[in-house]
């Protein structure tokens, strides 16, 4: 291809405007009807006042007199533990454990705070540390412990780490990643105000999940990357994608009897919320779960398309696919991984339980939780794995017709030059023999 198509790096594919305004329309045919059907979706969706009738409340504050404070480490010693003070006299054994003195917010006298031995021998309270713990001593007269450790405060770094992120997100993508990051903040504000409540009301859960995730992806895809016939490619493939998932989700939940109910989690929302389906939302979760590297494929397969048509521009349409395919090939087998480290890492804790169980290997990868989180993987794979020749063959189709969007004579960014090097080398080496 190098040496049959000399041509000019700042010239486009020059498009007849006839085929240019047919391409235009034919995808505002196929998005339209998917974006009005997903505004549809969410007015018919939206949760009512049902939705706000189901409330947990604190799970701390449920007894009289019971409290959660937030107070600093200021020692740590062995002594007898609060909740075996006075077993002695009851004819039993007082016991030695770690006691954390903390001072509490507003407070300047530390009170002893028993620590479990599991946070003990994950993570021992230094002095410095800033804790929640329950204050019991006014609930209870017969309580032995009144102050009980909770959980560690993580404001502040986790903070932090989100701050950096969104420097780090900023300074490399610039003002294509500060928009992202909207959308990313406008995804999931959806999610909590339409999906979650429309969930619990017990709204059709694969519906609720279509639509949310058509409306999330229309939303982001064109407020990071804009309005242009690239960007419409991308959303087309996702749109394939989510309707492979959403198809495969459904067989799999029945074929596979997946039920949802493997954690403490779901038997709560069984009893708190018993309109709530939870193989329902088991099938929401394959959906949503695989939708951020759906969108990842396909926004990148459209771009790599519109990059080597404009290295590239009298290369054929098969010779655009092929190229561009070359590329989609190396990202499914990356993408392949990242879905599959991504799940084991998040069940890390489970992988090592199952392990030590004594059962066959297969028995084990096909029980109750274990199952649901291989079908995770293997239904997102599947459908972002098949997203990718499509959105690649609507992408060559497009860009032939629209063109590849830089006018002649446009000057080329200097820090492009290597990575069009690449991309072009890539297409050559696509049809060495």
């Amino acid at each position: 291809m190098g040496g049959s198509h000399g041509h000019d790096p700042n010239a486009r594919i020059l498009a007849d405007p006839i085929r240019r305004r047919r391409a235009h329309l034919l995808l505002a045919i196929l998005l339209v009807p998917a974006a009005l059907a997903a505004v549809v979706g969410t007015f018919l969706l939206w949760p009512g006042p049902a939705a706000d009738r189901v409330s947990l409340g604190d799970p701390y504050g449920v007894a009289s007199g019971v409290a959660m404070k937030t107070g600093t480490v200021e020692r740590t010693v062995q002594e007898t533990c609060p909740s075996s003070r006075g077993m002695a006299e009851a004819g039993g054994k007082e016991l030695d454990c770690q006691v954390s003195y903390v001072v509490p917010e507003g407070a300047t006298a530390p009170v002893p705070v028993e620590v479990p031995p599991e946070t003990i021998a994950s993570r021992p309270l230094e002095p410095g540390d800033k804790i929640r713990f329950l204050d019991l001593h006014e609930a209870s007269t017969a309580i032995a412990a009144p102050y009980v450790f909770v959980d560690f405060v993580r404001t502040v770094p986790l903070v932090l780490l989100a701050i950096a992120y969104a420097l780090v997100v900023c300074l490399v993508a610039r003002w294509r990643g500060f928009r992202a990051l909207l959308g990313l903040v406008g995804g999931f504000a959806f999610i909590g105000y339409f999906m979650l409540p429309a969930l619990v009301e017990g709204r059709p859960p694969l519906l609720v999940a279509l639509v949310s995730a058509t409306v999330i992806m229309f939303g982001a895809l064109y407020f990071a990357h804009g309005f242009s016939a690239r960007t419409s490619t991308a959303l087309l493939g996702t749109l394939f994608g989510l309707a492979v998932t959403a198809a495969l989700a459904l067989w799999v939940s029945d074929a596979a009897y997946l039920t949802g109910v493997g954690d403490e989690s779901s038997y709560t929302l069984t009893t708190t919320v018993p309109e709530l389906s939870l193989s329902g939302l088991l099938l929401c979760g394959l959906l949503i779960a695989g939708l951020g590297v759906l969108n990842d494929v396909t926004i990148t397969q459209s771009s790599a398309v519109w990059e080597l048509a404009e290295l590239a521009p009298g290369s054929s349409a098969r010779e655009l696919f092929t190229a561009a395919m070359r590329i989609g090939r190396d990202h499914i087998a990356s993408t392949v991984y990242t879905i599959a480290f991504a799940y084991a890492g998040a069940a890390l804790p489970v992988l090592v339980l199952v392990s030590l169980y004594d059962r066959p290997l297969l028995d084990t990868f096909t029980s109750g939780q274990m199952a649901e989180e291989v079908a995770h993987i293997l239904v997102g794979s599947i459908g972002l794995v098949l997203a990718i020749p499509v959105t690649t063959a609507v992408a060559v189709a497009v860009v032939k017709a629209v063109g590849s969007g830089r006018p002649v004579g446009t000057p080329r960014d200097p820090g492009d030059d290597a990575r069009d090097a690449l991309i072009l080398q890539d297409a050559n080496d696509s049809h060495l023999p």
